[in-house]
């Protein structure tokens, strides 16, 4: 241990979660095992293990009850994040929540944005997440995270939070999110598939990386604080060029399909499962990145608890 390089710690993992309305509800999402779909009761309840395995971060995914064309849930005072996080703020102060700052879950066409015709309009869309970014900062989430893809949203959700009093307010922008098929089972969890098209004319081509630098200065202009790259195992390259060339806190996620792959591959016998996600996160973090939302963080820190667990987790 005294000449190893990289260091893994449960302090660096982001646990996210999807919400859902209703009571009582603690649903198995199917691609995603292990990982559910939480009413607002049942996931005060899961905070309570958070808590005691020691994790601190989390991030919250909405899922509303009614979807239109205008993505109004997704801003209202009392839609299901901002409930979500006012109800954690009260009993579990210390745990940092982050928003999810984007409108395909609340959109009745599942598209990022404003849509006219079969075209995202980039600028309509704004206003709607400039209004999503505040509800979440007036519920009292710790960071906003957008993660639409749309130009100009970071300046636009800064200028917003600064001229309603949320000027110290961190944005932790997902500068870097490349249209991936690693998404499949998040969509299916979210309930998010665009019923047409794909979201490549603003989200990023896989084989560029010059692009993505471009990006990330672009946001840290407009004054994102933290900057994210998604998904992040088939995209260590771009974390390690974002790494190289700026000195700001980066950020990367290992997404759902990342997440099945190798709950898929552990279940059949091709692999140890603790060893291999201590791997997968360990080069991650290898690569640049100085935190990682991922849905192995519960069984890492349960895993960096047990007695005879992976010697390269710590707590």
């Amino acid at each position: 241990m005294l000449v190893r390089e990289t260091h893994l710690s449960t302090s660096q993992l982001i646990m996210p979660y999807f919400i859902q309305e209703g009571h009582g509800v603690k649903d198995e999402i199917p691609s995603m095992p292990g990982q559910f779909r939480f009413s607002i009761d049942q996931f005060l309840f899961e905070l309570e293990e958070i808590e005691e395995l020691g994790l601190g971060h989390i991030l919250l995914f909405g899922i509303p009850g009614e979807k239109d064309a205008q993505a109004t849930q997704a801003y209202h005072s009392n839609g299901i994040v901002q409930r979500t996080v006012r109800e954690v703020k009260k009993r579990f102060s210390k745990l940092t929540v982050i928003t999810d700052v984007c409108l395909c879950e609340y959109m009745s066409h599942g598209h990022c944005g404003v849509v006219k015709g079969e075209q995202v309009a980039n600028d309509e869309t704004l206003a709607l997440l400039q209004k999503t970014a505040l509800s979440h900062a007036e519920s009292g989430a710790d960071l906003v995270a957008p993660s639409d893809m749309m130009d100009g949203r970071i300046g636009a959700i800064r200028t917003y939070l600064d001229q309603h009093g949320y000027s110290e307010l961190p944005i932790l922008s997902y500068a870097a999110k490349y249209a991936s098929s690693f998404y499949g089972p998040f969509r299916e969890a979210a309930g998010s598939a665009p019923e047409f098209g794909d979201r490549k004319s603003y989200q990023m081509d896989s084989a560029n990386v010059q692009e993505a630098l471009r990006e990330i200065e672009l946001d840290l202009k407009e004054g994102a604080d933290l900057i994210m790259v998604k998904p992040a195992l088939a995209y260590l390259d771009v974390i390690r060029a974002a790494k190289d060339k700026f000195s700001i806190p980066l950020l990367a996620y290992n997404v759902s399909g990342e997440y099945a792959m190798v709950k898929a591959g552990a279940s059949l016998g091709y692999f140890d499962e603790c060893r291999a996600v201590t791997e997968i996160l360990t080069s991650i973090v290898r690569a640049g990145a100085r935190a990682v939302l991922t849905y192995h963080a519960k069984d890492v820190a349960r895993w960096a608890k047990e007695p005879l667990g992976s010697k390269s987790i710590h707590t």
